[in-house]
């Protein structure tokens, strides 16, 4: 309800002879025929996460004629954030003196995922950025860690992390020593791993067989991104939740290779996803099949391939 009625009073506003003015520099756009928000998004160099906050959209679904904003809304008493790599809500909270649960009321989260390039509002204001007040001095890595999530329940970022401990990647390896402090007598780790597609494409392959369930991410059933979320997670790789989040997140590539994520057009824009393993071949999971090997020359895959993007 909240859209339609934002959508109707800026529509309002156009027709007092104010809106040719608005669209004319780029801050507006009517939903024509056609349309889906993918498109307006990307034709405006924005994410869908952007559009969806500038205009507190729950949900993708938009109507013919109604009017968007493409910049985020002006507010008396709040400010703007726009998330960067590593950032998670609850460290914008606690950095802009506010909580996880009123910065997901006043943007319509309905979870705690957040994308680079997302623009939050901050309630009341906002206040300075507050240092960082992890008190630990260092960390030794688990199973199912990430560094994302390490550096989370630290206070910290993934580049102050990586800072930290010279890493040149998100890779980290079990039993691992990371250090949680710029100074101390806390030794850097001597070594990292790399990213290894192979291990990544082995712990693919133990879920073959696992059937399809929407929105599933265990393995229990799986979604096709629920699928990538969780093989990446365990390797120690954290990538976003949804397929057009993962493709906004990653890097294009012009080939893919072993333990890149290769792309298709389902419905509208990257809408499905899958592994590359080589040969052609990818494995992911399918909405009639759950989680099978596939080649991407087949007569249903090759026309709707949109592109490979590597996650490292």
């Amino acid at each position: 309800m909240k859209k339609y009625i934002m959508a109707g009073a800026l529509f309002g506003f156009l027709a007092l002879g104010l809106g040719d003015q608005a669209s004319a520099s780029g801050h507006t756009h009517v939903v024509q025929s056609g349309d889906t928000l993918w498109r307006i998004a990307t034709s405006n160099n924005l994410s869908v996460d952007q559009v969806m906050s500038f205009n507190q959209l729950s949900s993708s679904t938009i109507h013919i004629g109604q009017v968007l904003l493409l910049h985020a809304p002006s507010s008396n008493t709040s400010q703007t954030y726009t998330v960067k790599s590593g950032d998670s809500l609850f460290g914008i909270a606690r950095n802009h003196q506010t909580t996880v649960a009123e910065l997901k009321t006043v943007n319509n989260l309905t979870s705690d995922l957040i994308r680079v390039g997302q623009v939050l509002t901050i309630p009341g204001g906002g206040t300075a950025p507050l240092a960082s007040t992890s008190t630990a001095t260092s960390y030794t890595v688990k199973s199912g860690d990430s560094l994302w999530r390490i550096a989370t329940n630290h206070n910290l970022t993934v580049q102050q992390l990586q800072s930290m401990n010279n890493l040149t990647s998100d890779n980290i390896f079990v039993g691992q020593v990371l250090r949680l402090t710029a100074s101390g007598t806390t030794p850097a780790p001597t070594a990292t791993t790399t990213f290894n597609a192979d291990a990544l494409i082995a712990e693919a392959r133990k879920y073959l067989g696992v059937p399809y369930v929407w929105g599933g991410s265990t393995p229990a059933g799986f979604d096709c991104s629920g699928f990538l979320n969780y093989v990446y997670n365990n390797l120690g790789v954290s990538i976003p939740r949804t397929v057009a989040t993962i493709w906004s997140a990653t890097t294009p590539v012009s080939a893919p290779r072993k333990g890149d994520i290769v792309f298709f057009e389902t419905a509208t824009g990257p809408s499905h996803a899958g592994i590359y393993m080589g040969d052609n071949k990818f494995i992911h999971a399918g909405s009639s099949t759950g989680v099978t090997i596939a080649d991407m020359n087949n007569s249903y895959w090759k026309p709707r391939y949109l592109g490979a993007r590597a996650v490292r």
